[in-house]
């Protein structure tokens, strides 16, 4: 009888699994390291680019998205007999229209709620400052302790200086509110720029219509098939980015209605402002709801004089936030995308430390992008499955 193991045939491919010994299977898989090695190059400095250049490429995602938000409206108009660069530009001064609109009328609550800010810094300090015919805190304590310790540092490590010797001692700038202001008006000058050349790009990218999809789809290839999967992937990408897009507009909206509601239920002030807050704030993902949950809370202690009345508005907040966050948006958002929630984690992780709020905004969408075009191309299917829900 014959006692030997089991060898592998030798007609076997490289990708079949391989019985060892026992219950063990190895599968072997040929594995080009040069192109491996190459892919994750082509990663790196993608990574690279992308933060070097994000004053260029953050414009320039912003405005791609707003064309894709808006050209239904443009398509609309344009099959209403009216030139296309006509209707993309009443669409995108209906748009700004509407943006001015809206500041004007909650200009005065607005303004009000701004000079309620030192009122509540003043507030907060009161409260979180212990009182002086109290006995000294466990905090006032240690800080005690540790400026004796740092004055015998002091006086053990800084002998008298010898003769001859001068003491040079640094200080510290004084405070020039100058200073200030003149950065904080380069920054403001610096957003409206940025929001100028994102309308530009926008109203272009809408009056071109389907410019860049012909050539997209003329330079894929010369074949019919290759223009086929052209198509297919741009009409995907579209269909996404739509669809994302509605789902953002759409639980905005609601959270911007509720949060006004609740608000005015409880007595809250400007709480027309608070919605548009909570709205616009929840489109940046995680920190939009941290924001108005906590901003909220303190002018509630702050209108009412009661920390319980603060946490009741907070709270509030806090639950809109979270049966939106973790019922309404994930249930909508997988049936319009399709994606992983550990991948759209990790997206606004990634592109959040590359573009900060911004990149809060965006990771989704790009990712969404890259998605589509892996699942059509046969190379790259495992990534758009990896990516996949």
């Amino acid at each position: 009888m014959d006692t030997s193991e089991p060898k592998p045939s030798a007609e076997a491919s490289p990708g079949d699994p391989v019985h060892g010994n026992g219950s063990e299977v190895l599968m072997h898989m040929p594995v080009n390291v040069r192109s491996v090695s190459l892919g994750v190059l082509a990663v790196l400095a993608c990574i690279v680019i992308l933060r070097w250049a994000a004053d260029v490429f953050i414009p320039l995602m912003i405005g791609v998205m707003l064309a894709y938000a808006l050209s239904p409206v443009v398509d609309r108009l344009v099959r209403w007999r009216i030139p296309a660069a006509l209707a993309a530009a009443l669409v995108m001064l209906s748009l700004v229209g509407g943006v001015a609109v809206t500041g004007y009328v909650l200009e005065d609550d607005a303004m009000e709620l701004i000079d309620s800010l030192p009122e509540t810094a003043r507030k907060i300090g009161q409260v979180l400052r212990p009182s002086r015919s109290s006995s000294d805190s466990a905090l006032q304590k240690v800080e005690k302790a540790a400026a004796v310790i740092e004055r015998a540092a002091n006086d053990g490590a800084a002998p008298t200086p010898a003769r001859g010797v001068t003491r040079v001692q640094v200080e510290r700038p004084s405070f020039n509110i100058r200073d200030h202001l003149w950065i904080g008006t380069i920054g403001l000058a610096t957003l409206v720029g940025q929001a100028v050349i994102v309308l530009f790009i926008t109203f272009f990218m809408l009056a071109s219509g389907d410019t860049f999809r012909r050539k997209l789809v003329k330079i894929a290839g010369p074949t019919f098939s290759k223009k086929k999967i052209t198509v297919q992937m741009l009409d995907e990408i579209t269909a996404l980015i739509q669809r994302y897009l509605l789902v953002q507009v759409f639980t905005s909206v609601l959270v911007g209605i509720t949060t006004w509601l609740v608000f005015m239920w409880i007595g809250l002030e400007q709480a027309p402002v608070w919605g548009v807050l909570a709205g616009v704030l929840n489109m940046i993902p995680y920190l939009g709801a941290i924001a108005v949950t906590g901003g909220s809370a303190l002018v509630g202690f702050v209108q009412f004089g009661s920390v319980e009345m603060g946490l009741v508005v907070g709270g509030a907040s806090f639950v809109i936030q979270t049966i939106e966050g973790y019922l309404v948006t994930p249930w909508l958002t997988s049936r319009a995308i399709r994606m992983s929630p550990v991948v759209v984690f990790v997206a606004v992780l990634l592109f959040g430390w590359l573009w900060g709020v911004w990149g809060l905004l965006l990771g989704v969408p790009i990712v969404m992008v890259i998605k589509a075009v892996c699942e059509r191309v046969d190379d790259l299917k495992p990534i758009g499955e990896l990516l996949g829900a």
